[in-house]
């Protein structure tokens, strides 16, 4: 089992940046597939980005290419979400979450943390 907790998200204004933090308890943190994911008001959750368990490989949506960067530090149980050039559109709860390598699934999530992104 893997527990999760993020931390740094809060109110920023446009063009603006944040970078939100995901601690993880449990063992074998390093064979989890870390991902983001955010949910807006009245919208469906999506994935924002990802991260394998080495670093090596990640991955994004398209609407955040360029401006946010997804990383791990295994020693540490940690993986960072930098979100630079923020746009409203970005306002959302942002849920970190994690998954067996092995499988599709993310199963272990965290408890949200708001972004918000004025104009």
């Amino acid at each position: 089992q893997v527990q999760l907790v993020e931390s740094g998200g809060g109110l920023v204004q446009a063009g603006g940046s944040l970078r939100l933090s995901c601690a993880a308890s449990g063992r074998a943190f390093s064979n989890y597939v870390m991902g983001w994911f955010r949910q807006a008001r009245g919208k469906e959750r999506e994935i924002v980005a990802a991260i394998n368990w080495s670093g090596g490989s990640t991955y994004f949506i398209d609407s955040v290419k360029g401006r946010f960067t997804i990383s791990r530090d295994n020693a540490k149980n940690t993986v960072n979400l930098q979100m630079n050039s923020l746009k409203p559109e970005d306002t959302a709860v942002y849920y970190c979450a994690a998954r067996d390598g092995r499988l599709q699934l993310y199963d272990h999530w965290g408890q949200g943390t708001q972004v918000t992104v004025s104009s």
